[in-house]
C-alpha cells in the first residue's frame, strides 16, 4: 500500500444546518510540528477546534468539547482512509443554532476533513534510511559524489584525527546501491551503518 502526504497547506470551507466548518490541512513530519500548527491554526472565535494528526504508528485527536468520539476520531478516520500519513488537520466549527445530534457531527467533522484532503496537492511517501559514514579525509570529495549520485542527503559532517563521519538520509531502496558504490570507490575503507 502506498502511503501519501500533503504537498502544499489545504482548506476547505462548508456550511451544515447554519453551522460553519472550516478544515485546515498541513503535512507535518512530527508531534511537535502538529501541535504548533493546531496552536498557529486555531480560530479564536470558533466556538470548536477540532482536529487529529497520524506520523507513522504516531496519532493523537481532540474533540475540543464536542461529544467524545464525535469530531478528532472522525478526522483521524479522514487521515487513515485515503492512505495519508505525516499529516495534521484541524477543523473549527461555527454553531450555527441548530443541534447536529452525535450522528451528524460525526459526519460534518469527518465529512469536511475528508473533503478537504481530497483536494489537496499530494505527494507518496518514500521510506527514507539513515546512514552514518566513516572515511578518510582523502575520500570526502568521492562521498559528496555519490551523494549526488544517489540524492542523498547530508545531515551532518564532522572530523577528528582519523577522517569524517557524515550522517545522510536516502531512499531506503537505495542506501545498499550507496554503501556498495562508497565501498568501491574508496577501495573499502568507507564504514557504514544504518541509523534507528
Amino acid at each position: 500500500m502506498s502511503l501519501w502526504t500533503l504537498a502544499a497547506p489545504a482548506e476547505f470551507a462548508q456550511e451544515i444546518k447554519k453551522s460553519r466548518f472550516q478544515a485546515r490541512a498541513s503535512s507535518v513530519d512530527s508531534a511537535a510540528a502538529a501541535l504548533q500548527f493546531v496552536a498557529q491554526s486555531t480560530n479564536v472565535d470558533a466556538r470548536h477546534n477540532c482536529w487529529a494528526y497520524r506520523i507513522g504508528g504516531a496519532y493523537r485527536w481532540s474533540d475540543a468539547d464536542e461529544p467524545a468520539g464525535t469530531a478528532g476520531r472522525p478526522i483521524l478516520s479522514a487521515i487513515d482512509g485515503q492512505q495519508l500519513d505525516r499529516v495534521v488537520v484541524l477543523v473549527a466549527r461555527w454553531f450555527g443554532g441548530i443541534k447536529l445530534g452525535a450522528g451528524g457531527l460525526v459526519r460534518a467533522y469527518g465529512g469536511t476533513a475528508a473533503e478537504c484532503l481530497r483536494t489537496a496537492q499530494r505527494v507518496a511517501l518514500v521510506a527514507q534510511s539513515k546512514l552514518a559514514i566513516r572515511l578518510g579525509f582523502e575520500w570526502l570529495g568521492v562521498a559528496h559524489a555519490a551523494f549526488d549520485q544517489f540524492n542523498a542527503v547530508k545531515l551532518t559532517e564532522s572530523f577528528d584525527s582519523d577522517g569524517v563521519c557524515l550522517h545522510v538520509q536516502i531512499a531506503a531502496g537505495r542506501a545498499a546501491q550507496l554503501v556498495v558504490a562508497l565501498r568501491d570507490a574508496t577501495r573499502g575503507s568507507a564504514r557504514t551503518k544504518e541509523l534507528d
